[in-house]
């Protein structure tokens, strides 16, 4: 294109000295510089209109270049966000066409059973009672036991402080494993009693879960479905450790009682000795000289 502008305007050039020269000899017509400069200057402009004009059409093959790219992107795109869309819906479709024909129901914490008060101090029935709801645990323990004592226990009339200790001891033993057992009696009473309002919490989620509403299709609806399960296990691992943590301070009051027993054979261990030099060696050593006396 730019190689055909010097050619017309050499063209041009041509066609305006061509009468000039004719006039020049003897053809009748004079030649005219001002309108060879006009026309020169009209060449000049159209040679600079066809610059721009290509210049024009170059830019418009550049913005169809890059229409062309944006639309290539954009279908692009909105073809990936349908793939999403379809994989977001057949995930939480999925529940319902896959899982829902294989649940099935779960047993619940089973209730403790009444039993018969066969002996007039009503201590299984309050027992049970407490374990199904977690109320009056302390009270329950000590019906279901011997009665507690109204004072301690008289250690005045023990003969050594060595066997006061060791009474006393004892004696905290049973109050320690008074005081664990009613604890965890009303924690396994307490998780009883909230099992109704926590397995409706879990009939709700597995009904939301498995409905064919749009609503409770949406992403939005599966995330809150997602957290509130996620907090219903926290709820229940919390259960568990409050009961393995009951379990850990019962098998303390075992281990102390049988850290008491084994002090105790020490401490007796230790006293035997002088408690033999003190009491038997002098009744022994009495008696021996009687006996030598009677001979």
């Amino acid at each position: 294109m730019k190689q055909l502008i010097p050619t017309a305007f050499a063209l041009g050039l041509a066609a305006l000295l061509a009468p000039a020269a004719q006039g020049q000899f003897g053809s009748g017509i004079v030649y005219d510089p001002t309108q060879s400069a006009h026309a020169i200057t009209q060449i000049s402009h159209e040679e600079q209109s066809i610059s721009n004009q290509m210049q024009q059409i170059e830019n418009g093959q550049q913005i169809f270049t890059n229409t062309v790219k944006i639309a290539s992107t954009a279908l692009q795109t909105y073809n990936q966000i349908v793939q999403q869309y379809n994989l977001y819906h057949e995930m939480m479709v999925a529940p319902q066409m896959l899982y829902g024909r294989f649940l099935s129901p779960q047993a619940d914490l089973m209730m403790t059973q009444q039993l018969a008060n066969h002996y007039g101090n009503g201590s299984g029935s309050s027992w049970v009672n407490a374990s199904n709801t977690g109320t009056a645990a302390a009270s329950s323990i000590q019906l279901a036991s011997l009665p507690p004592l109204t004072a301690t226990i008289p250690t005045a009339s023990v003969a050594t402080y060595a066997g006061q200790q060791q009474l006393a001891a004892q004696g905290a033993t049973v109050d320690l494993g008074d005081s664990v057992a009613a604890t965890e009696l009303q924690t396994i009473g307490t998780i009883k009693a909230n099992q109704a309002a926590r397995q409706a919490d879990i009939t709700a989620l597995e009904n939301a879960t498995n409905s064919t509403d749009a609503t409770q299709q949406s992403e939005m609806a599966v995330l809150q479905r997602i957290n509130r399960a996620l907090l219903l296990q926290l709820r229940t691992m919390q259960d568990a450790n409050q009961i393995n943590a009951n379990a850990a301070l019962q098998q303390m009051v075992v281990q102390k009682q049988q850290q008491d027993a084994m002090k105790s054979a020490f401490r007796d261990s230790a006293g035997y000795q002088s408690y033999y030099n003190a009491n038997i060696t002098t009744t022994s050593s009495g008696a021996a000289n009687l006996l030598t006396q009677s001979y």
